[in-house]
């Protein structure tokens, strides 16, 4: 009897196994269109199409776009998707066949870059205004007549220790300033109603601040994006890079994450956004350890302008032992009102009113 049930016991295994088998060559079989990993330009239509063998007869196939159903078919017929108003980056495709009240999965994925490359931009500067070269900026903003900034550094580091400061736009003069904690690396900041929010470099913390008084009123903990770099705000949410392609939209009460957007051109990522601001509906960023300005669609992604900056403050035009390599470019700051664009740099003893054109 022991004996009859090992018997058994092994038939049903093997069966098992062979049920298992043909699963998986059924799985294996299958193959999606398009090849994983293949690029598109915005605008460009994806050709989506299941192959399977002439045995398997579907009920149907349903397609999922990012998990969500955006089509569905009887038959290996392709399926047209369209891509001009997509966020940019790794698009997933996945295709479920049902046949006789089972289902296969096979998922394949694409990128997806901007449609063209980004309109270069020129500038003149209009004004040039004294700036604090103590200020290591990390953050940069106008409001009531005044700009707002972000200084970044640990008190044991070259860039000295945090603060934030209200500075006078024509002198340069420190109106208010508040020292951070020594050894936390302040970065970008937003306003939002009556106060300032602040980010952190790597310490994964928040911190809010009383606008006109500069008091401290809480702290949050910070896990949104690898790290914390720029911030902006829209009026309703606010937006956050973090030292890769990705820009988080926040919360603005409890600055959770709401979703994001990644930054491509026509040709690929664009990493290490830093300093943001959001002008006339469109985010400016410029590019940490380079010398270009960004205009970007928060809608996509996409990189429709770029400026490139280099010959704002050239090198040639830099005190000998000026250290360039790390006091890069960073800070740009908008006067909706008087239409007038801010852009500095870290601890750079100017700041600069300029003017975008086309070329």
């Amino acid at each position: 009897m022991k004996k009859l049930s090992i018997l058994s016991l092994s038939v049903i295994t093997l069966l098992a196994i062979a049920c298992n088998n043909k699963h998986s060559d059924n799985t294996q079989a299958l193959t999606l269109s398009p090849e994983m990993g293949k690029t598109y330009n915005s605008g460009q239509q994806v050709n989506v199409q299941l192959h399977y063998p002439s045995d398997i007869k579907p009920d149907s196939i349903v397609y999922q776009l990012d998990s969500v159903r955006f089509a569905s078919a009887k038959d290996s017929s392709a399926i047209s998707l369209k891509t001009d108003t997509m966020h940019l980056g790794s698009r997933l495709v996945t295709a479920k066949l049902y046949q006789g009240g089972k289902s296969q999965d096979i998922s394949t994925n694409f990128m997806l870059y901007a449609a063209k490359a980004p309109e270069e931009l020129k500038f003149t500067v209009e004004k040039v205004f004294p700036h604090d070269t103590t200020s290591y900026t990390e953050g940069l903003l106008y409001q009531d007549g005044a700009l707002y900034e972000s200084d970044g550094g640990r008190a044991n580091e070259d860039a000295g220790r945090s603060s934030l400061r209200k500075v006078d736009v024509k002198t340069g003069r420190i109106l208010k300033k508040v020292d951070g904690d020594p050894k936390v690396f302040s970065e970008g900041i937003s306003i939002v109603g009556d106060k300032i929010v602040q980010l952190t470099y790597t310490e994964k913390i928040g911190y809010v601040y009383d606008k006109n008084s500069f008091k401290l009123l809480n702290t949050f903990t910070n896990n949104v994006g690898v790290e914390g770099w720029g911030m902006c705000y829209d009026g309703t949410k606010l937006y956050m890079d973090d030292s890769t392609n990705r820009i988080w939209l926040m919360d603005k009460n409890n600055y959770h994450a709401i979703g994001y957007i990644d930054v491509y051109d026509n040709k690929g990522p664009i990493n290490e956004l830093n300093e943001l601001e959001m002008i006339d509906g469109k985010l400016y960023a410029n590019v940490y350890m380079s010398n270009d300005i960004l205009v970007i669609d928060p809608k996509t992604g996409a990189v429709l302008q770029r400026a490139d900056m280099t010959s704002l403050w050239p090198l040639a035009d830099r005190p000998a032992g000026f250290p360039s390599d790390d006091r890069v470019l960073n800070g740009i700051a908008w006067d909706a009102k008087g239409k007038r664009l801010f852009i500095t740099g870290k601890k750079w003893p100017h700041l600069y009113q300029v003017k975008f054109e086309k070329k």
